[in-house]
């Protein structure tokens, strides 16, 4: 799958100190900026310069203000499609996710644990690159579970890391993976194959405009790496439409775990584990009438 177009993205390079790179990182998230790079005391990240205008930068500035009481030194810059994809991988090292797990990069040397499960994930600035908090919860959260014979739905998959992983852990059945980010979309697909996982159905569609036609294929897994306000318009859709289905999610933050509890119980949905680290958690729920006593 090629792209639709070059995209071209915004740089903010905020000087911090590297003690707040994870609240600011969780706070700007909320902007629905997901990708980043932490670089001595400076803090880079990146949006598409199609979103960034000037309701965007006053909303981002407001909210640093509002969450920390001040806006630190900020600077916004273009940066072409071309350079700044080499730029971050360059950045990359190998990153242990858990005893299970290990996340490297092509041409990386690393010697796996016996018994490491390897992943290679060659990002395009895809959230999943394994250094964000939330990817590696979905992952030690997917460690735990009995995959072989789940039909999966992974929503937003970035680099496709949640889809091969379950692959690797087992899993035979259909997964379906796909994100509204042409990038993503064919970056999961290349790293699909360098993970002799290439029978995983990976889609350019947007999740809330297609969402339900694809819940109805039935699948009972559905993997949702995607921020709040993302999980507040589809886990409603998610509930109507395959309530047998169990979800994983991630990219909520602690201090909204009482909104997530409220959504919960609205929906009628129980908690059935719930993990933490840093400033984020990762949930997985199903509905009160499937749950397990």
């Amino acid at each position: 799958m090629q792209p639709t177009g070059t995209q071209n993205y915004i740089e903010l390079a905020i000087t911090i100190s590297p003690a707040l790179f994870e609240p600011y990182i969780a706070i700007l998230s909320q902007e629905g900026i997901e990708y980043f790079l932490e670089e001595d005391d400076r803090l880079l990240a990146y949006l598409p310069e199609s979103e960034w205008n000037e309701a965007k930068e006053q909303a981002v500035r407001s909210l640093l203000e509002e969450t920390f009481g001040s806006v630190p030194p900020c600077k916004a810059s273009f940066m072409a499609d071309r350079n700044w994809n080499a730029e971050w991988e360059a950045h990359l090292q190998p990153i242990e996710i858990s005893d299970r797990f290990l996340i490297v990069q092509k041409y990386k040397e690393v010697t796996p644990k016996p018994g490491q499960i390897v992943i290679e994930i060659n990002p395009k600035m895809s959230f999943g690159t394994g250094y964000h908090a939330t990817t590696r919860l979905m992952l030690r959260q997917m460690e735990e579970l009995e995959l072989e014979k789940r039909k999966i739905m992974d929503i937003g998959t970035g680099t496709g890391v949640l889809a091969i992983a379950a692959r690797k852990l087992g899993n035979r059945l259909p997964i379906l993976a796909f994100d509204n980010n042409a990038w993503a979309a064919e970056n999961a697909e290349e790293n699909a194959r360098e993970n002799q996982a290439a029978d995983i159905r990976i889609e350019l569609i947007d999740a809330e405009e297609e969402l339900v036609a694809n819940l109805r294929e039935g699948y009972d897994l559905i993997l949702a790496n995607i921020n709040k306000n993302v999980i507040d318009r589809i886990l409603p859709v998610i509930r109507n439409y395959a309530p047998q289905a169990e979800v994983l999610l991630s990219g909520v933050l602690i201090y909204d775990e009482p909104w997530l509890k409220k959504l919960l119980k609205r929906l009628g949905y129980s908690n059935v584990k719930t993990i933490y680290e840093d400033e984020w958690l990762s949930s997985l729920v199903q509905a009160e009438t499937e749950a397990k006593h």
